[in-house]
């Protein structure tokens, strides 16, 4: 076979093989986000206060991908998680984690995973008051919260100050991705993404 023909069959036979390489190439996963609420209209109360006790409720909150949220609320004070079922939730680690200063939640939750898989993080905002001027009813400042889900346990990963970052839901976002599946659930300490401000003053004192 002539020297040109060679060499052009063994370019022809390299450009085959590398397009056959791409092709097989397994896509990016994509990641999305879905929303469920924690609204009282989409929720229902599993437990409460009773006449002469102080005022506490626990809420169930269909969530994604079947998940159930628990939402309860004690003294003023949030704490969310999530599990199979609210009792699975109540033994997570999440359920036990809030802040000392009074805070309630936004009732929108951001569910954070790849296309077609089960989530591996929820987003919610929390609102905390500022007892440095309780009087002023407007002195709340906003805080996202990135919560690791299943495999393994459910709690916080990641603060994120929402005044202090004008970008503050693509830094809770990118901190799902890269820390929540990975974090350490009682090891690790809770990252604080991106700039510091009052909500993070608040949040780890």
């Amino acid at each position: 076979m002539p020297e040109s023909n060679a060499i052009g069959l063994r370019t022809a036979l390299g450009v085959v093989l590398l397009l056959a390489v791409v092709s097989t190439r397994a896509p990016a996963a994509e990641l999305v986000s879905t929303y469920s609420s924690t609204a009282d209209k989409a929720c229902r109360k599993v437990e409460g206060s009773k006449a002469g006790e102080g005022d506490w409720s626990v809420q169930a909150c269909p969530g994604a991908a079947g998940y159930v949220i628990r939402l309860a609320v004690d003294d003023l004070r949030t704490t969310v998680s999530a599990g199979a079922t609210v009792a699975a939730a109540a033994k997570e680690p999440a359920a036990g984690q809030g802040f000392r200063t009074f805070n309630r939640t936004h009732d929108t939750i951001e569910w954070r995973g790849v296309k077609g898989e089960a989530p591996f993080a929820i987003i919610q905002r929390w609102r905390l008051n500022d007892p440095m001027r309780f009087e002023d009813a407007s002195a709340v400042v906003g805080l996202l919260v990135v919560t690791r889900l299943p495999p393994g346990p459910v709690c916080h990963v990641a603060y994120i100050d929402v005044k202090a970052n004008a970008s503050a839901n693509e830094l809770a976002r990118h901190a799902a991705e890269e820390i929540a599946r990975g974090f350490s659930c009682g090891s690790d300490k809770v990252h604080i993404i991106g700039e510091r401000g009052r909500a993070i003053d608040l949040a780890v004192p």
